[in-house]
């Protein structure tokens, strides 16, 4: 897109819809192009699935969600009320299409293509929160200890060999420990962890909602609106999206970056456009006062609850569940699963100071959509991160910036493309 001025004399008008991590970096790196950028978000930015999150920057999170051979494990899952893969049944017709790609992009070859896609990502992910935060002058918002896995059987930490391996066949160093060599490393750890892993390149924010806010802070400092409205239609004509209406007011709108998470499905359909992201919801509970507290992150390898000492308590985060994304929350269950990993930490009482519920915006082949709408050329999709929504804010803002001025990004972004096929059967379709 050429960014020169508008007749008027004023800066090209850019549109991003969703108050996010995501919408919010791309919004940043958007103003800092040369566009007057409105971000539009109808509840308070940052409070929905990046408010709730782990504060993993996953950066040794090349495995997707799905691996070889988890389709046989998957009734025992679902029938297993303590287990955090959870279908709400009456979700399952709306779900069924979703799962069913998902299902396909279980075999090997597409777990390995699906793989290197992410992990040429993250090796872009680190750097570009380094330079953003540098920017706004926040750099102590992310931290790096680390990431230990901690199982408490044999067999939970053989089923998570694959993984493992995965990881370090993508350069990725992984530290296998004994449980008395976990305990060296992090005292907090119970006597129950029999083996772990350490992942020395993850880092953390010190709390998802602070990060969000100064990245936003910056953007409204440097002249950046935010308009709290909620979308109601997108008006097209021969250029793409001319005008994006709300319930308060019409938006003129030379670019528009879509990026509000799980709800982007349903303002994609405002465009004609259809894409396979569904409502995988997570929880946290924060625990006050625990008798100890892990200086480095620890994620349960047994119940797939994550651990991590934030700056307003521990949250400890869990769940993939699969409902509507308006279905009233099942907190009692998510507080079983955490109960089930506490005992991963000394002493630790689940003293509940807060519950939250946030929807990840999902697809079947765990990459994210980035790229120009086949459809209309001044839209620019950037959803379905699911569960490195976090992870990715800084990165595919700078993508989005690229692709906003018609520059190459500095990687292939093809995996990621809007116009792909989601269960792998076929390349990319042409634009």
């Amino acid at each position: 897109m050429n960014i020169a001025k508008n007749p008027s004399g004023t800066p090209p008008k850019a549109v991003v819809i969703g108050g996010g991590i995501i919408g919010v970096c791309c919004a940043y790196a958007l103003l800092r192009q040369g566009f007057g950028v409105s971000l539009i978000e109808k509840d308070r930015p940052g409070y929905a699935a990046s408010f709730g999150n782990s504060g993993s920057i996953g950066l040794a999170s090349v495995p997707p969600l799905g691996m070889p051979g988890m389709l046989k494990d998957v009734p025992r899952m679902l029938l297993d009320p303590r287990h955090p893969l959870v279908v709400r049944w009456r979700h399952l017709p709306t779900a069924a299409p979703w799962l069913l790609q998902f299902a396909r992009n279980l075999s090997p070859a597409r777990v390995e293509a699906i793989s290197s896609a992410r992990a040429a990502l993250l090796a872009h992910a680190g750097t570009a929160y380094d330079s953003l935060l540098a920017e706004i002058g926040r750099p102590e918002l992310i931290y790096c200890r680390g990431l230990i896995f901690a199982y408490e059987s044999e067999a939970s930490f053989a089923g998570d060999r694959a993984g493992i391996d995965l990881r370090r066949r993508h350069g990725i160093e992984a530290h296998e420990m004994s449980g008395a060599q976990l305990r060296e490393l992090e005292p907090a750890i119970s006597d129950r962890a029999v083996h772990g892993v350490y992942y020395p390149i993850v880092r953390t924010a010190t709390r998802p909602l602070d990060l969000t806010e100064a990245i936003l802070g910056a953007f409204v400092v440097r002249g950046g609106r935010v308009l709290h409205e909620e979308v109601r239609g997108m008006e097209t004509g021969p250029g793409g999206v001319e005008h994006v209406v709300t319930d308060v007011a019409r938006h003129q709108s030379d670019l528009v970056v879509l990026a509000a998470g799980a709800w982007s499905r349903g303002l994609a359909r405002m465009l004609g456009e259809k894409f396979p992201v569904i409502a995988e919801r997570g929880y946290h509970v924060m625990v006050s006062d625990p008798a100890a507290a892990p200086a480095v992150p620890v994620v349960s390898g047994d119940w797939h609850v994550a651990i991590t000492t934030m700056t307003h308590g521990l949250c400890i985060s869990t769940m993939a569940e699969f409902a509507a994304i308006d279905a009233p929350p099942d907190h009692a269950n998510a507080l079983r699963v955490c109960q089930g990993a506490a005992g991963l930490i000394r002493g630790l009482e689940l003293n509940v100071a807060s519950r939250w519920m946030g929807s990840r915006p999902s697809t079947p082949d765990s990459l994210p959509i980035i790229g120009r709408s086949a459809r209309h050329r001044n839209v620019i999709h950037a959803f379905g991160h699911g569960h490195l929504g976090l992870t990715f804010g800084a990165v595919t803002a700078d993508i989005v910036a690229n692709l906003a001025r018609d520059e190459a990004p500095d990687l292939d972004i093809a995996p990621y493309r809007p116009d792909r096929r989601f269960d792998g059967s076929s390349s990319a379709r042409a634009h």
